[in-house]
């Protein structure tokens, strides 16, 4: 196979969790008194680091009250996962094994912190089919620089040439072109078709076991 490292973005690409997402952030806007946002303004965020959100949200923002904002957010979002817990989007267990049988190494690159990153991935059972995970407190600069996938193919020994970026945003897609690798943009997440294109994606994917038949792998494979 032409890749030899795939590295997966989370929230939107391997995860469901929107509806955790926007409730979260909604009681959080609640709970500070600023103005509600429509789900479609918060959903635009996703992929952002947290505190990046609130600022595309509220440009005004202080830098006290932004971190006020995501601090409470984090609180939240614990509390709320007890109760809506995220779901893998069809076919997303099947498709990292079919991959990993194969013998390509996975790896993860979220804005979302490594703790509640890697807390979710155990909790999903997938946890075992990545080799790396890196969070947004892992890295200085965030997607869609390309620190995240540069650091990773540094770490891992791979070159930008075998490795495929896959997720749900023009931030993945951007992260993994910057750094000379290809992106996969899938539509089942946050963002269109078409924001997906604009943003340089090689491949577009309605579902990852669509991404298998793209790579010319299929589920049971070997």
């Amino acid at each position: 196979m032409k890749y030899k490292l795939i590295i997966f973005d989370f929230d939107g690409t391997l995860g469901d969790t929107r509806a955790n997402i926007i409730m979260t952030m909604k009681e959080t806007l609640r709970r500070k008194g600023l103005p509600m946002v429509s789900d479609e303004s918060i959903g635009a965020t996703i992929g952002l680091p947290l505190e990046e959100s609130f600022l595309q949200l509220f440009p005004d923002l202080s830098e006290e009250e932004m971190l006020g904002c995501a601090a409470l957010y984090r609180e939240i979002f614990e509390e709320k996962r007890k109760v809506l817990i995220p779901t893998l989007f069809p076919g997303a267990k099947e498709t990292l094994q079919a991959l990993a049988e194969m013998g390509c190494t996975l790896s993860v690159a979220s804005s979302r912190r490594s703790p509640s990153l890697s807390s979710f991935l155990n909790d999903m059972g997938i946890a075992r089919y990545f080799s790396y995970v890196l969070g947004a407190d892992n890295v200085a600069k965030a997607k869609p620089d390309p620190e995240p996938v540069l650091k990773t193919l540094r770490d891992l020994g791979f070159s930008a040439e075998e490795t495929l970026v896959v997720g749900d945003m023009p931030v993945d897609i951007l992260m993994g072109k910057r750094a000379g690798a290809a992106g996969c943009g899938v539509t089942y997440g946050n963002s269109s078709r078409e924001e997906l294109l604009s943003s340089g994606a090689d491949i577009i994917v309605d579902s990852l076991p669509e991404l298998l038949l793209s790579l010319g792998v299929r589920p049971g494979s070997e």
